[in-house]
């Protein structure tokens, strides 16, 4: 299992402002991600935590390094990978079935493959008996596992997910998180996922990045330790340790003025 599976080599990331002025997202990220690993980055709002994801999609090109995915630069956006945003963005007018399998159009599966990854892929995510219906007859919940779906249906090796269960209620986040553990478990991809929240970061992490007020740069690389499966772990004292070591590391990066 290479330790650098994934790499994001030394990047930095600017844009040009008006009158000439470079605003500076990211300062040289060097990342190295292990196969299979689940991956949480940390930071507060502005820091960047976005924009590495969607470089490591392709959708965003670093101003200076790049990432490297088994050995392969990343130019563009490719199968092997997938995005699950805080929206769901599902069309409304397509069952969840019929979002997947147009999905999967679009990425150049096979017609006759389509059906099947999509039902298979509902059924992972425990929506096999909603393949007929349509997003306004799907709670808040629901709507963000067909969007799981979706992504688990292109087959990629590589999730990328930026805050999917943001915008959740506090109970249904909770019911999303043990069902992406639970999803996850089973094959082991290897995750990126983009989080403001230090219990959510514990709970699914293998390793949690601590990222820097922008310009993001990596403050430190947090292992999480604790024994799998973890919803209940908030009752082990490594919790409260884990979380007020990443409490204490964070807190500083925090612009409490914005």
């Amino acid at each position: 299992m290479p330790e650098d599976f994934i790499h994001c080599r030394n990047i930095s990331h600017w844009y040009e402002q008006n009158g000439g002025d470079r605003l500076t997202v990211l300062d040289k990220v060097d990342l190295a991600i292990a196969q299979g690993t689940f991956v949480s980055l940390l930071g507060p709002s502005g820091c960047g935590k976005t924009t590495l994801l969607r470089m490591c999609h392709g959708l965003i090109k670093p101003s200076a390094g790049g990432v490297v995915i088994d050995g392969i630069v990343v130019e563009k956006p490719a199968n092997d990978r997938a995005m699950v945003f805080q929206e769901h963005n599902l069309l409304p007018w397509k069952t969840a079935e019929q979002n997947i399998t147009f999905a999967c159009r679009l990425a150049g599966i096979d017609a006759a493959e389509r059906q099947d990854r999509a039902r298979h892929a509902l059924s992972t995510v425990g929506l096999g008996d909603f393949a007929g219906h349509f997003p306004n007859q799907l709670s808040g919940g629901m709507k963000q596992r067909v969007g799981l779906a979706r992504a688990l249906a292109l087959g990629p090796r590589v999730m990328l997910m930026d805050e999917p269960f943001g915008a959740l209620d506090a109970q249904t986040r909770e019911v999303m998180q043990a069902e992406l553990l639970r999803v996850w478990e089973a094959d082991r991809k290897t995750v990126i996922f983009v989080t403001h929240s230090i219990d959510e970061a514990i709970l699914l992490s293998d390793l949690v990045v601590v990222m820097s007020h922008r310009p993001g740069r990596i403050k430190e690389l947090v292992p999480i330790d604790l024994p799998r499966p973890r919803m209940n772990a908030r009752e082990l004292p490594q919790w409260a340790s884990l979380r007020q070591h990443l409490w204490l590391s964070l807190s500083p990066e925090i612009d409490t003025k914005h």
